[in-house]
């Protein structure tokens, strides 16, 4: 199981990068969206996957089980699902806006602050 969630973590990295890459920003953005799911599954299998003994101590026992998943990673990514839920929505804002001032997403274009025909600073001392 470990192997196959290993190989999709591989296959979410390689599309994440990809779509980083891209000009345009709502790809930009799933490019990022990817990401975070494939860091929050990398964690997720570092964790252990088990579903025979749950991650839970009982009332005679002190430490977890010896086979049990470790319950540590599966709470960091409660907390990563959130925070990275609230990055998807603000960078969301971000690009409907920029969009909505600019008209377009491509970020060749979005260069306001450079002129198109000024000669490039030059390139080595």
């Amino acid at each position: 199981m470990e192997t196959i969630l290993a190989l999709l973590v591989g296959a979410f990295f390689a599309a994440a990068v990809y779509l980083i890459l891209s000009r345009h920003t709502v790809r930009m953005l799933l490019g990022i969206v990817i990401l975070g799911n494939a860091v929050n599954l990398l964690i997720f299998t570092a964790g252990r996957l088990t579903r025979e003994v749950p991650p839970i101590i009982g009332a005679s026992m002190t430490t977890l089980p010896s086979g049990a998943a470790n319950p540590l990673p599966q709470a960091l990514i409660l907390t990563a699902i959130v925070i990275s839920f609230s990055f998807f929505a603000f960078l969301l804002v971000l690009t409907y806006r920029a969009f909505q001032e600019l008209g377009t997403d491509d970020t060749d274009e979005m260069r306001l602050a450079e002129p198109k025909n000024d000669p490039l600073p030059p390139g080595g001392y």
